[in-house]
């Protein structure tokens, strides 16, 4: 599925935070711009607002988690990760690793390093580039295996208090603090369809939690130390001065709940696929738009075009045909309104719900608006091509 926008996009970057200096520059010598050894550190805005219970908290969590984050080196860049379970698989994002190997290649190939100051190569043994993620495996001893406990990002609400652990800028064990500031965003895949369009990414955290380029990969925590997200992207409009970009306080993390549907996946078959439905929608609408497409209400996701011969196609579902003063917008297309009966008030909560609940060969019963009559539409998934 991909997700069509028709509003004027602003001059924002929306960057991938794992571009970093050269892979090993944490271990230059001492005169060397990065240094040798970086203390973990704990950011808050003013110690002095945070009172003594809360910051204790913070501390007891960052001494919890920490033994299971880990940085991950390349010889093109850095970024973040962490220990998935006991067998040694760490978790991070593709994005990080994707310029050095692929699944099954020799295992000198990233470092990983964890907070103890143990030290490591690992092989990576799958990858999604549809959500962005990566597993690599590494041969460490016990002692060092943390695996961090998982959360469920389906409980979680905009306001909470989120924590990130990882490497920004090549300062290692680096935790933010922040709160959840969106949730069910989007972001486009790192896959394209065989049109040559981006598939789109869903159920993504929107956090103020500061995030730079090497937090890429590392957790997303709630208060209670369970692993939320997977930190991704940031949109910005600032750099450095070697073009890196700057956090601005909107960061994006994979929700933890699509990582635990396809991370044992990718440990045991080395790829995921997801469902596809085979729509590009519109639910960002100006009430003009609406009011030319003859909507009869303003929420949903409205069907601009149908892949041909696919799931929906197959099922009936409508995109519109009829031209209206909007030059890339036709009218007289369905709009869904439901999913299983769910509500679908915007394209990326029916997104969210078919990747976080459905697979290839379920049937979803989708509810559309056709005019003023209302309809249900029964629709076998296919995975994306």
């Amino acid at each position: 599925m991909k997700k069509k926008v028709t509003l004027a996009i602003l001059t924002l970057a929306l960057a991938a935070l794992a571009c970093q200096t050269p892979s090993f520059a944490a271990t230059q010598s001492p005169d060397s711009s990065l240094p040798v050894e970086v203390a973990p550190t704990v950011q808050v805005s003013d110690a002095s607002d945070v009172n003594p219970a809360e910051q204790e908290t913070l501390v007891t969590l960052f001494e919890n988690v920490s033994p299971g984050t880990v940085a991950i080196f390349t010889d093109s860049g850095q970024g973040s990760g962490f220990v998935f379970d006991d067998q040694g698989h760490i978790v991070t994002n593709f994005h990080v690793v994707e310029n050095v190997s692929n699944p099954g290649e020799p295992v000198d190939v990233v470092e990983v390093r964890f907070s103890s100051g143990f030290m490591v190569f690992g092989s990576i043994v799958g990858i999604d580039t549809d959500s962005d993620l990566a597993v690599i495996k590494v041969d460490a001893p016990a002692a060092e295996l943390k695996p961090l406990p998982l959360g469920d990002s389906s409980l979680l609400k905009v306001g909470q208090t989120v924590v990130a652990i990882g490497n920004p800028f090549g300062l290692e064990s680096t935790m933010t603090v922040g709160i959840i500031s969106a949730l069910g965003r989007t972001l486009d895949s790192q896959r394209s369809s065989p049109d040559g369009a981006l598939f789109s990414a869903g159920d993504i955290i929107q956090t103020d939690a500061a995030i730079n380029p090497g937090n890429s990969g590392g957790p997303l925590f709630n208060i209670h130390g369970e692993v939320i997200g997977i930190n991704r992207a940031i949109r910005t409009t600032n750099f450095t001065d070697t073009g890196e970009p700057v956090n601005s306080g909107i960061g994006f993390a994979i929700s933890i709940n699509i990582v635990k549907r396809v991370v044992p996946v990718l440990i045991q078959t080395g790829n995921y696929d997801y469902p596809f439905l085979g729509i590009s929608s519109s639910s960002a609408l100006s009430l003009d738009a609406v009011n030319a497409l003859g909507l009869k209400q303003y929420t949903g996701a409205y069907v601009t075009s149908v892949v041909p011969n696919g799931p929906a196609d197959k099922a009936g579902i409508k995109a519109g045909t009829t031209p209206t003063n909007y030059p890339t917008l036709l009218a007289g297309g369905d709009l869904i309104v439901a999913i299983d009966g769910r509500e679908v008030r915007t394209f990326d909560e029916m997104l969210a719900y078919l990747i976080t609940n459905k697979g290839p060969g379920d049937t979803v019963v989708l509810t559309v608006l056709r005019g003023e009559e209302r309809v249900d539409v029964p629709v076998k998934l296919d995975k994306r091509p």
